[in-house]
């Protein structure tokens, strides 16, 4: 008897859960779809909605604080500096440009869109925008390069800057030259404890009476 209640009893409890299911379906069957027709018809992305990063390249000062942050290291940079006859300009924020940046890289194909690149960045050049279509059949093309200089100007870059310090340490060579020549040339100072000698007597003068 014990068997035969345990097996209507089993009957029962799937009846009642397919009715469930079932109420749950019928409920949305008579209810008109919201279907997006992608990609024709495209959802509009919360305003702070974190995709592809974009770098303005001319408001980037070469401080490399995002690649610091980047937990995941898909931001490479490279910098030179400027020569005091060279004028880069300044940033939209007013701030005074002293470093070329040949290299900025981010590799969107290592990137977590966490968004941490972009708070410490003194001018807001790095941004996350709201583009999320950007899939490639090649990871390479994944790899953005945000700096406009060509290779000839990296190398202009170079060779101003390394004749700058060659120039700047020949100046500061000549002046511990010219230092050590001043020294070696001035008398030696007295010993200490040691008494100057007198001055010889002048000879008096026969003319006088």
């Amino acid at each position: 008897m014990r068997s035969v209640h345990l097996y209507f009893y089993n009957i029962w409890q799937a009846l009642s859960t397919i009715a469930i299911g079932m109420k749950v379906t019928f409920s949305h069957l008579f209810t008109p779809a919201v279907t997006v027709q992608y990609p024709d018809v495209r959802l509009k992305l919360p305003e702070r909605a974190r995709n592809r990063l974009y770098v303005n390249i001319d408001d980037c000062i070469g401080c490399d604080q995002c690649s610091l942050a980047c937990p995941v290291d898909c931001i490479s940079i490279e910098t030179i500096k400027a020569t005091a006859d060279q004028d880069l300009g300044v940033t939209s924020t007013g701030q005074k440009k002293r470093l070329h940046v040949p290299r900025f890289d981010i590799d969107i194909a290592k990137c977590c869109y966490c968004g941490l690149c972009v708070y410490p960045c003194p001018t807001e050049c790095i941004m996350m925008t709201d583009v999320y279509e950007f899939s490639e059949f090649d990871r390479h093309n994944l790899i953005y390069n945000f700096s406009r200089m060509v290779p000839a100007d990296v190398e202009e870059a170079k060779e101003k800057l390394k004749k700058a310090d060659e120039e700047a340490a020949a100046k500061k060579a000549a002046a511990a030259a010219a230092a050590a020549a001043a020294k070696a040339a001035a008398p030696p100072p007295p010993a200490a404890g040691s008494t100057p000698s007198p001055e010889p007597p002048k000879p008096e003068n026969p003319t006088q009476s």
